[in-house]
């Protein structure tokens, strides 16, 4: 199946609205390997989406549970696409994310989740980050 057509059902099973903004931000990040941040979407992007339409889009990826945010060792917040089981109520997005000393970049390392936790009564988790800092497969290659 073509991408477009599944940014659009994508887009429809989160009762979204399909635009021409919503549908380049998932075709930029259905085709990263790695976590975007959102100047270097507006970057890849160019004219075709402004600022605030961008930060708009983001956010909305984010709380329908399209995408997730990921900090950088920068501190700059990437996204990359969430899993199909992710919804507007629940992430399921428990996995490892990697970030590169070198080039900055941010990797969903997907096949590598969380270990289950055992957190203390009385407490309650939203969300749980594990960020493994190192080099990069592409930066080994170079260096």
């Amino acid at each position: 199946m073509p991408d477009i057509q599944i940014h659009n059902q994508l887009l429809a099973k989160h009762n979204l609205k399909i635009t021409a903004p919503r549908l380049s931000v998932l075709a930029v990040l259905n085709s990263r390997e790695m976590a975007t941040s959102q100047p270097n979407l507006e970057q890849l992007l160019g004219k075709q989406i402004d600022r605030v339409t961008l930060y708009r889009t983001l956010a909305t990826f984010e709380e329908k549970g399209i995408i997730h945010k990921v900090m950088g060792a920068n501190g700059t917040s990437n996204y990359a696409l969430c899993s199909t089981a992710c919804t507007q109520h629940q992430h399921h997005d428990q996995h490892v994310h990697f970030n590169c000393t070198q080039c900055l970049n941010v990797y969903c390392l997907d096949k590598l989740e969380i270990p289950q936790l055992q957190i203390p009564d009385g407490f309650t988790t939203n969300k749980i980050d594990l960020m493994v800092s190192g080099v990069c497969n592409n930066c080994n290659l170079v260096g």
